[in-house]
C-alpha cells in the first residue's frame, strides 16, 4: 500500500497493522472496535447494537460457551453433528493428521478433499491423484496449519480448536440438480453449499453458492424460504445469473437447521445435495467475520432485528 493511501485514509493503518500481526496483543473489544471502523467506515456500537454485523461483533465477546469450539472444528464438528442428528449426513472422514508429511497420500483413493480443521481457507481438491500438485497443496496446507484464526477475526469459537489435517471423500453435484446444459456449462466449478441463516433456531433465509474453491469466479445469491432471490445481496461476489434450482432435500435441510440452531442467537448451517442425499458441511457463527456488507444496506439493520441477544451484563 502506498503513502498515498494512508493520507487519503488514515484508517488504512489499521488493516496494516492488523496484516502484519501488530494488533495480536490488543484486547479483544479494542481490536474488534478498530478492525470495524476500518472495514464498514463507522463506529461499533457494544452497548446497544442494532444492526446484524454490530450483533455478532457483540456475540463475539459475550456469547461464549464450550459446545461452541467443537462445533466450528471441521473434524470435531462431525461428531457432534451425528449425536444430535445422526451419522448419515456425515462426510467420510479418509483421515486426521497433524502434519502435512504424515498424510499417506497412497492410502486415499484418486479423488479426495484435504482441509484444516481450525480456519476457513485450507481447502485442497484432488480429482484426479495422477495429476495431483502435491508441492502445491503443501504449500496451501502448511501455510494455513500457521494461520491463527482465532486472532485474525477475535471469532472466540476459534480460540482453542487444534490445528490439524483432514481427508475427506470427494462429492460431486454435477449430475442431477440443474437439468438446463446451458446453466451447467457456465456455472464455476465446485460444490453448491446451502447455508441457512438462522435465528434462535428457525431459519429465515440461505444463500447459495458455487465456486468457493476460487474466489474469482464465486457466485451467491441470498434466497428465501419461499425459494426466491431475496431482496438483497453480498456486494462482495457475483450473483447467480439464474435462479438455481432448489435442491431435493429443501425442506429436510430446513428442519436439521433448525434442530442444530435450537437456542443458539444466531448459527449458519451449511449442506451439500448429492443426488438424493444431503450432507452437513458445516456451522458458522459469524459470516464474513461478523463484516458481511449487503445491499440494499437497510438489511444489515433488517437482519439484525432478527438476532435477540442474551440478558448479558456488558461493561
Amino acid at each position: 500500500m502506498k503513502l498515498m493511501d494512508y493520507i487519503k485514509n488514515p484508517w488504512n493503518i489499521v488493516r496494516f497493522a492488523r496484516n502484519h500481526h501488530f494488533m495480536d496483543v490488543l484486547p479483544d473489544s479494542i481490536f474488534l472496535k478498530l478492525v470495524y471502523r476500518q472495514e464498514l467506515g463507522r463506529k461499533l456500537n457494544l452497548k446497544n447494537p442494532k444492526t446484524f454485523n454490530e450483533k455478532l461483533q457483540w456475540l463475539k465477546l459475550y456469547n461464549r460457551k464450550p459446545d461452541y469450539t467443537q462445533m466450528v472444528d471441521k473434524f470435531e464438528a462431525k461428531k457432534y453433528v451425528s449425536k444430535r442428528i445422526g451419522e448419515k449426513y456425515i462426510v467420510p472422514t479418509l483421515g486426521v493428521w497433524e502434519k502435512f508429511e504424515e498424510i499417506n497420500f497412497e492410502s486415499l483413493p484418486d479423488q479426495f478433499v484435504l482441509k484444516c480443521t481450525h480456519d476457513s481457507g485450507g481447502l485442497v481438491i484432488c480429482r484426479d491423484k495422477s495429476n495431483f500438485d502435491k508441492e502445491a497443496a503443501r504449500q496451501k496446507i502448511e501455510r494455513s496449519l500457521k494461520n491463527n484464526y482465532y486472532l485474525h477475526g477475535r471469532e472466540w469459537p476459534y480460540k482453542d480448536v487444534k490445528p490439524r489435517i483432514i481427508a475427506e471423500q470427494y462429492l460431486d453435484d454435477s449430475i442431477g440438480q440443474d437439468k438446463c446444459e446451458e446453466n451447467v456449462r457456465k456455472r464455476p466449478k465446485g460444490m453448491t453449499d446451502y447455508k441457512f441463516f438462522c435465528f434462535g433456531g428457525k431459519a429465515e433465509f440461505l444463500y447459495v453458492s458455487r465456486g468457493f474453491e476460487d474466489h474469482a469466479t464465486t457466485q451467491v445469491s441470498f434466497i428465501t424460504m419461499n425459494w426466491e432471490l431475496a431482496p438483497f445481496r453480498r456486494t462482495d461476489y457475483a450473483q447467480f445469473e439464474y435462479l438455481p434450482p432448489k435442491p431435493q432435500g429443501f425442506e429436510e435441510m430446513i428442519r436439521l437447521s433448525e434442530e442444530l440452531s435450537k437456542d443458539i442467537p444466531f448459527l449458519r448451517v451449511d449442506w451439500y445435495q448429492v443426488g438424493e442425499k444431503v450432507y452437513f458441511s458445516e456451522l458458522t457463527f459469524f459470516p464474513c467475520n461478523g463484516i458481511m456488507r449487503v445491499e440494499p444496506a437497510e438489511w444489515d439493520r433488517i437482519c439484525g432485528d432478527k438476532i435477540k441477544l442474551p440478558n448479558v451484563q456488558v461493561r
